[in-house]
C-alpha cells in the first residue's frame, strides 16, 4: 500500500471545487461514502463472502484512540465491513476494541478461507505493537491468531493467501533478522513459521502479499532492494519466487526505466504469466518527475516485459490488477487522470489487454471518490467493485473514501474455493442464483453436491476428474468457473 504519493498531491485537490464528471463515468456507480465513524480510507481489495455480499476493510475510521492517532489513518483505527450489491453498508468490527489495541489496528488485507471465515492482518497494534494476524467471521467475531514481535516480522502487509496445504502465507514490510521484512506461514490455529528474512540485496520490504502459482511456488514483490542501481542505495525493488519451504529466488531487479517500487499483488494470468504494477518509474513523464509507474508481465523464469508506462494524463501510481472473465486486466491509479476537482490527480480506473493496450474507463473527480489504492474485484455477478481512499459525499471536503461498482456487461460465473485439490477434496462453489442447480461437473466429470443457498454449493472433487472448468447447470443457464480448477494428482 502506498499512501504517501497521492496524499502529497491531494493538498491541491481539496482547494478546487468539483465541476464536472469525466466522460467515461456512465458505468461507475458510487455505492457508499464513508463518514469516519463507519470507517475511513478503504485501501485493500474487496472480496465476496459465502453469502454473496462483499466484505472489506478501512485503514482508519471507527474507534478513535491515542494508540493509533499518530498513524496514517488519522482519526480512527480501522474497521471490517460488509456491503451489499445495492450499497447497504454495515460495520461489523471496529479495531482497537480491546484493551491497549491488543486486537491490532490499521487492517491491511483480507482473504476468504476454505472454512468460510475471513483471515487478515493489521499493520500495527497487537500485544507487541508490531501488527497481528486475525480470523474474523462474517458476523464480526474476531480472534487474534498471532501478534508479531519484531524479530519474527513487523507491519504485515498485503493480502494473505491460503496455500494448497491449507496454511496461510503472507509477508511483513519490516522486522526480521535484518529489519527488511519477512515471509511467513501461519496455520489456521495460529502457529507461525518464518520462512524467509529479507536483507535488501535480495529484496526489502515486501509489498502486496503473495500469490501461489500453478507450479506450487509463491510469487511476490518487494518495494525496495535488488541490484538495480538507478534508485539509490535502497534500490528499486524486486520480483521473487519462493518454494513452500522458503527457498527464495530473485527473478528480477527493477532499475527505474522498467519500473520502481512494485505495489499490489501479482496476478497469474490465464496464459501462465504473472502481471503486476509498479508505483513509480517507467518511461512516462509524471508532471516533470521520473515516471508515474508501470504495468509489467513476467514469466516464472524471470523474463520481464514492461507493458505500459503511465504519464499522469492516463493515471499514475497504479495500485494492482485483477484479470476478469473477458481476459482483460482491470486496475486503478492513485493519482493522475483528468478529474477537474483534483487538478488531474484524483486517479483513474482502467482496462488493459494482455498485450498492453490501455483504456481509461473512469476519471475520479472527488465527489465520486479519489485515490483508489487497490485493484477492483470481479464478483460472481460479473460486476467489478472497488474502493477509493478519499473523496465521496461525507466526511468533509476531502472525503473519507467510497465503495463503487463498475458495470461492464460481463456475464455471471462461479468461483471455486479452493482453486485446486486432489480427488475427494471438499470444494465450495460461490455464485448467484444457484437454487435449483441440476448438476455440477469438473471438466465434464459429474460430482455429487448440495445447494446450501442461492450463493453457495458444497461439493467434492469426483474420481476421474481432470483439470478444467467447473460448471453448474441452473434452471436458467449453465455457469462456468472463472478459472480452471486444477486437479492435483
Amino acid at each position: 500500500m502506498n499512501l504517501s504519493g497521492w496524499k502529497a498531491n491531494f493538498v491541491l485537490c481539496i482547494l478546487c471545487a468539483a465541476t464536472t464528471i469525466a466522460a467515461h463515468a456512465q458505468t461507475l456507480t458510487t455505492l457508499a461514502s464513508f463518514n469516519g465513524t463507519d470507517g475511513s480510507q478503504p485501501s485493500v481489495p474487496l472480496i465476496q463472502g459465502l453469502d454473496g455480499n462483499l466484505y472489506g476493510e478501512t485503514f482508519g475510521g471507527g474507534i478513535v484512540s491515542q494508540l493509533c492517532s499518530s498513524t496514517l489513518s488519522g482519526a480512527g483505527c480501522g474497521t471490517f465491513f460488509k456491503i451489499t450489491a445495492a450499497g447497504a453498508l454495515t460495520t461489523l468490527y471496529a479495531f482497537c476494541s480491546q484493551a491497549n489495541c491488543a486486537d491490532g489496528f490499521n487492517p491491511d488485507g483480507l482473504a476468504l478461507g476454505t472454512d468460510g471465515n475471513f483471515y487478515g492482518t493489521t499493520a500495527s497494534g497487537g500485544s507487541n505493537r508490531d501488527g497481528t494476524v486475525f480470523r474474523i467471521t462474517a458476523a464480526g467475531a474476531l480472534t487474534t491468531l498471532h501478534s508479531f514481535k519484531g524479530t519474527d516480522g513487523s507491519a504485515p502487509t498485503g493480502t494473505l493467501v491460503q496455500g494448497t496445504d491449507g496454511n496461510f502465507y503472507g509477508a511483513t514490510a519490516s522486522g526480521g533478522t535484518s529489519s527488511w521484512g519477512t515471509v511467513f506461514k501461519i496455520a489456521t490455529a495460529g502457529t507461525l513459521t518464518t520462512l524467509h528474512d529479507f536483507s535488501l540485496t535480495g529484496g526489502g520490504s515486501p509489498s502486496g502479499g503473495l500469490v501461489q502459482g500453478s507450479d506450487g511456488n509463491f510469487y511476490g514483490t518487494t518495494y525496495y532492494g535488488g541490484t538495480g542501481s538507478a534508485c539509490g542505495p535502497n534500490a528499486c525493488g524486486t520480483v521473487f519466487k519462493m518454494t513452500p519451504a522458503g527457498a527464495l529466488t530473485t527473478l528480477h531487479s527493477f532499475d527505474s526505466t522498467d519500473g520502481q517500487s512494485p505495489v499490489g499483488k501479482l496476478v497469474q494470468g490465464t496464459d501462465g504469466n504473472f502481471y503486476g504494477t509498479t508505483g513509480q518509474g517507467g518511461l512516462g513523464d509524471c508532471n516533470g518527475l521520473a515516471g508515474c509507474g508501470t504495468v509489467f508481465k513476467i514469466t516464472s523464469a524471470g523474463a520481464l516485459t514492461t507493458l505500459h508506462s503511465f504519464d499522469s494524463a492516463d493515471g499514475g501510481e497504479p495500485s494492482g490488477l485483477t484479470q476478469a472473465t473477458d481476459g482483460n486486466f482491470y486496475g486503478a491509479t492513485e493519482i493522475g487522470g483528468s478529474g477537474n476537482a483534483c487538478g488531474g490527480n484524483c486517479g483513474t480506473a482502467f482496462k488493459m489487454t494482455s498485450a498492453g493496450t490501455l483504456t481509461t474507463l473512469h476519471d475520479f473527480d472527488l465527489t465520486d471518490g479519489a485515490g483508489p489504492a487497490s485493484a477492483p474485484f470481479e464478483a460472481t455477478s460479473g460486476t467489478l467493485y472497488g474502493t477509493t481512499q478519499s473523496g465521496g459525499s461525507a466526511c468533509g471536503p476531502a472525503g473519507c473514501g467510497t465503495v463503487f461498482s463498475l458495470a461492464l456487461g460481463l456475464g455471471p460465473f462461479v468461483e471455486t474455493l479452493p482453486a485446486s485439490g486432489k480427488t475427494g477434496t471438499s470444494v465450495i462453489i460461490l455464485g448467484n442464483n444457484l437454487t435449483g442447480a441440476a448438476s455440477v461437473t469438473f471438466n465434464g466429470t459429474a460430482a455429487t453436491f448440495s445447494v446450501v443457498s442461492s450463493t453457495e454449493i458444497k461439493t467434492t472433487v469426483p474420481s476421474g476428474a481432470t483439470t478444467g472448468k467447473v460448471k453448474v447447470k441452473t434452471p436458467s443457464r449453465t455457469l462456468a468457473s472463472n478459472l480452471n480448477f486444477r486437479v492435483i494428482p
